[in-house]
C-alpha cells in the first residue's frame, strides 16, 4: 500500500489523457456536422445549377423556334419579291408589245405606266428580299444565342454535377470523422495499457451500477484490487515489467469476470471492480481465483483484495469506503499486524 501515493500521479496522467482524446472526439464531431452542412449546400448548389441548366434550355428552345419563324417570314417575303418580279416582267412585256403595235393614241402613255409600275414592282421585291435577309440574320443570330445558352446549360449542369461530387467527398470525410470521433472517444474511457475504463469516466459507470442496483434491490459487490509490490518492481526491474504485471492483472480479473462487470484503473497500482448480481461470498471466489492466475504468469504478481457489498441506502462513497478499509485489513492481516 505504501506506492500508492508514489505512483498516484501516473494514474491522473492517464485520465489527463482521456479529457484530451474527449476533446478530440468534440472537435471531429464538429468538423463532421460542418462537412454534412457543406454537402447539404453543395447540392443545394447543384441543384440550382441544375434549374439554371433547364431555363437556358428552354431560352434556346424558344429562340431555335423564333430562329425558324424568322426563317419561314425570309421566306416567304423571297416567294413576294419573286412574284413582283414576275409582274413587273409581265408590264414590260406589254409595255414594250403595246407601243409596237399600232393602236390608240393613248398606248405611249400606258406603255410608259406599266414601265412605271414594273419599277415600282421590282423595288418592292427588292425590299422583300432585304426583309428576308433580315429576318434569316436574325434567325442567326438567335440559332447562335441558342447554341451559347446550350453551352452554358451544359456547363451548369457539369458545375451541378462537380457540386454533388464534393458533396458526396464531404459526406464521405464527415463518416471518417465521425468515425474517428467514434474511437477518439473510446480510447478517452479505456487505459491504453490494461484496457480498464479510466478513473473518470469508470466511476461515472460504477455510478449507474450503484444506482440501478439500488432501484432494482439487486446484490453488488464492490471490490478494491491493490498490485502487490509494484513499486518495487519498478524499481529493480524498471517500468516496462511494472507495466507487464500491471497488464497480467488487468487480463487475469477479465478471466475470472463476467463481460458486464466493471474494471476501473483506479490508480497506479490499484483497480476497482463492481460485480452486480452476486453475493459477496460468490464475488470472493471469482477473485480468489485471481491470484492462482497470476502465479501461473511469467510474472508471478499477487494482489491483495477488499470487497464491500451494497447496502440499502449507500452511496458510492459509501460502498467504495468499505471497499477501500478492507482492503487495509486484509493487507494488514496479511502482514501480521
Amino acid at each position: 500500500m505504501g506506492d500508492r501515493e508514489d505512483i498516484q500521479g501516473r494514474a491522473q496522467a492517464r485520465d489527463k489523457s482521456g479529457g484530451h482524446r474527449d476533446d478530440a472526439g468534440d472537435r471531429r464531431d464538429g468538423e463532421a456536422e460542418r462537412r454534412d452542412q457543406a454537402g447539404d449546400e453543395r447540392d443545394a448548389a447543384g441543384d440550382r445549377r441544375d434549374e439554371a441548366g433547364g431555363r437556358r434550355d428552354e431560352a434556346g428552345g424558344r429562340r431555335d423556334e423564333a430562329g425558324g419563324r424568322r426563317d419561314e417570314a425570309g421566306e416567304r417575303r423571297d416567294e413576294a419579291a419573286d412574284r413582283r418580279d414576275e409582274a413587273a416582267d409581265r408590264r414590260d412585256l406589254a409595255a414594250t408589245v403595246g407601243a409596237a403595235a399600232s393602236g390608240p393614241d393613248d398606248a405611249p402613255q400606258r406603255a410608259a405606266l406599266a414601265r412605271m409600275l414594273a419599277a415600282a414592282d421590282r423595288r418592292s421585291a427588292a425590299d422583300d428580299r432585304r426583309a428576308g435577309a433580315r429576318e434569316r440574320a436574325l434567325a442567326e443570330r438567335d440559332r447562335s444565342v441558342a447554341h451559347s445558352d446550350r453551352g452554358a446549360a451544359m456547363a451548369d449542369r457539369g458545375a451541378g454535377s462537380g457540386e454533388r461530387t464534393l458533396a458526396e467527398d464531404d459526406r464521405d470525410t464527415a463518416m471518417a470523422d465521425r468515425g474517428a470521433s467514434a474511437q477518439e472517444r473510446e480510447s478517452s474511457t479505456l487505459d491504453v495499457l490494461t484496457g480498464a475504463y479510466l478513473r473518470g469516466p469508470g466511476f461515472i459507470e460504477i455510478e449507474r451500477e450503484i444506482e440501478r442496483a439500488q432501484r432494482s434491490r439487486q446484490d453488488l459487490v464492490v471490490a478494491f484490487v491493490d498490485v502487490d509490490g509494484l513499486k518495487t518492481v519498478n524499481d529493480s526491474k524498471g517500468h516496462a515489467a511494472g507495466d507487464r504485471l500491471l497488464v497480467a492483472v488487468a487480463g487475469a480479473l477479465r478471466a475470472r469476470l463476467r463481460a458486464h462487470d466493471l474494471i476501473v484503473r483506479y490508480g497506479g497500482d490499484e483497480f476497482v471492480c463492481v460485480t452486480p448480481g452476486v453475493s459477496e461470498s460468490q464475488a470472493m471466489e471469482r477473485f480468489g481465483l485471481v491470484n492462482a492466475d497470476l502465479a501461473r504468469t511469467p510474472e508471478h504478481g499477487s494482489v491483495t483484495i477488499g470487497l464491500a457489498s451494497l447496502v440499502a441506502g449507500d452511496t458510492s462513497e459509501d460502498v467504495l469506503g468499505r471497499a477501500d478499509a478492507a482492503l487495509y485489513a486484509e493487507r494488514a492481516r496479511r502482514n501480521g499486524r
